[in-house]
């Protein structure tokens, strides 16, 4: 049987892993028997963890919310859990990286020594960093009015400079908020837009927030059910499907062990020493084409024939440019200062 402290540990733990325990399954996970289970349960209470016994047929407890801040307690699984998750945060796009460091900080202090070196030794680096930054109080709001079910109202920035007569300030967007969500290195909220009556997916670090928040509404089914399908198929060109619209085969004169780190979306099937069958999809067949020609080797369409037909035009188009000569660019005006490179 464990010690007490590490008994009161992992009594602790379990109860933070789920909202209500039956008494008896509780005492077997501990391997204890039900009156010592009663003597750990009050002695947690003593010690501020607001621990209520929950009435039916075979009894049980609850860790409801205190009053006070109890001490925080872990186990090893869970502080590696959680430093991991902190070291990683800086890859998450939501600007919290400072406050992660310092909470990653506060965390070591209050280890363990053995826990500590643990950590120490687990140095990870977040190469696929977000490419753009959401602020934190904008995916509060937004993560807010989802919960709520309220109309949100905001500005949203085009990436693309406003034309000369066009208005400064676009009229802020009416939107239902049904999921936030991260796609790729960034913040998406996915809404029903109220203007446009339609589904949209709007990058959260273009999004300007307008208070107050609107009514309350009864949110709509999303197409599908299952949003991280519905916002990988809006990426891929589907309404409906996280799978590629356009979908086809080649055979490749190259290895397959060539062929495989640069196609992780496709299957590779190795023919050969120099040969080997790809299936890749895209979000158009002329991009399919591209993709595959990318591989510069001979290339052998299986299908289908759609995909051959976007080889040709695309064909074409590449012997069109070979054979074309630059036009003169016209001169700089005020508005477009000339280029400024270095001699």
């Amino acid at each position: 049987m464990q010690k007490t402290s590490a008994r009161l540990l992992s009594l602790l733990s379990l109860l933070q892993a789920r909202r209500d325990w039956p008494g008896g399954l509780l005492a077997r996970r501990l391997d204890i028997s039900p009156r010592t289970l009663r003597r750990d349960v009050d002695r947690l209470r003593e010690l501020g963890y607001p621990v209520v016994a929950v009435m039916g047929p075979d009894g049980g407890y609850r860790l409801d919310a205190g009053t006070r801040l109890p001490p925080l307690l872990f186990d090893d699984e869970q502080a590696v859990a959680l430093a991991v998750a902190l070291r990683t945060a800086t890859a998450s796009g939501a600007g919290i990286e400072d406050g992660a460091a310092r909470a990653l900080t506060t965390l070591r202090q209050v280890m363990p020594a053995r826990l500590r070196h643990r950590v120490d030794a687990l140095q990870v680096t977040a190469v696929e960093r977000s490419t753009s930054r959401a602020d934190g109080g904008v995916l509060m709001t937004l993560s807010a009015a989802v919960r709520a079910h309220e109309v949100l109202r905001f500005g949203y920035a085009s990436p693309y400079p406003a034309e000369k007569g066009e208005d400064a300030v676009p009229p802020p967007r009416r939107v239902q908020p049904h999921h936030l969500v991260t796609h790729g290195g960034r913040w998406y909220l996915v809404a029903w837009d109220l203007d446009r009556d339609d589904w949209r997916v709007f990058r959260a670090d273009r999004i300007t927030p307008r208070t107050p928040t609107g009514p309350r509404f009864t949110p709509r089914e999303l197409p599908g059910g299952d949003v991280a399908a519905f916002v990988t198929g809006r990426f891929r060109g589907s309404d409906h499907s996280p799978e590629w619209p356009c979908r086809g085969e080649v055979v490749l004169h190259l290895s397959a062990a060539t062929v495989s780190p640069y196609a992780p979306a496709g299957t590779v099937e190795e023919l050969g020493p120099d040969r080997c069958r790809l299936t890749l999809g895209s979000w158009s067949w002329p991009a399919l084409a591209a993709t595959v020609g990318a591989f510069d080797t001979d290339i052998e369409v299986i299908g289908p024939p759609a995909l051959k037909e976007a080889f040709a035009r695309l064909a074409q188009r590449c012997a069109d440019a070979a054979r074309s000569t630059p036009s003169a660019l016209p001169a700089p005006t005020e508005d477009a200062p000339p280029d400024r490179r270095a001699p």
